[in-house]
């Protein structure tokens, strides 16, 4: 069976991304799994560059296929923020409990037409033989008045979607993966390994 890296220490995001492409013919291994540590400086404008950044870096060490992705929040009546430092946003070291509740103060006063938002995923595939490949996937929403719900992570909790009535971290997670933007952009990349038989 093929092995395929995925650039990232971040476990819960391990776990939506075994969950989206488990019935691929891959080992997907995280870097930690893999054996690697790579001080990444994700110096890109977008989450493209980012992503592409994570993934050709951990594949030249690899020499194996490389998956990376760099995703965030942007918010539009805040400019865009906190688009690519959404994991940095605050600090990296800030609980998302102050960050989540730092966008909400943020936006007290403004209505709901005006707190339109989306999640953005840049998924980014590199290859030994130099061959590189990269998707994007969103969901939109609006951020939420107040943290709600237990089973996403990150900014989920103030992430609403109002055609559903919930936030993103109130969705069970199997339904969860069939509308985000990750699962979107897995899902594209998917689509395009299997078309170039790359799997």
């Amino acid at each position: 069976m093929k092995r395929m890296i995925f650039a990232t220490g971040n476990e819960n995001k391990m776990v939506e991304i075994r969950e989206i492409l488990g019935e691929l013919p891959l080992e997907i291994l995280s870097m930690k799994q893999a054996g690697i540590t790579a001080d990444i400086v994700e110096d890109g404008k977008t989450f493209e560059e980012n992503a592409l950044i994570k993934a050709r870096e951990v594949c030249k060490i690899a020499q194996e296929m490389v998956m990376a992705d760099d995703s965030g929040l942007e918010i539009d009546y805040l400019n865009g923020e906190p688009g690519i430092y959404s994991a940095r946003y605050m600090g990296e070291d800030t609980s998302y409990r102050i960050k989540n509740q730092n966008l909400i103060d943020r936006l007290e006063g403004v209505p709901d037409e005006k707190r339109t938002a989306r999640f953005v995923c840049a998924i980014a595939a590199a290859f030994p033989d130099g061959r590189e490949m990269v998707v994007r996937g969103t969901i939109e929403g609006i951020i939420g008045y107040e943290e709600r719900g237990e089973n996403g992570f990150g900014y989920d909790p103030i992430f609403y979607l109002p055609d559903r009535g919930m936030s993103t971290a109130e969705i069970p997670p199997e339904e969860k993966n069939s509308i985000s933007h990750r699962g979107n952009a897995l899902r594209k990349m998917k689509e395009l390994l299997e078309k170039e038989e790359l799997l």
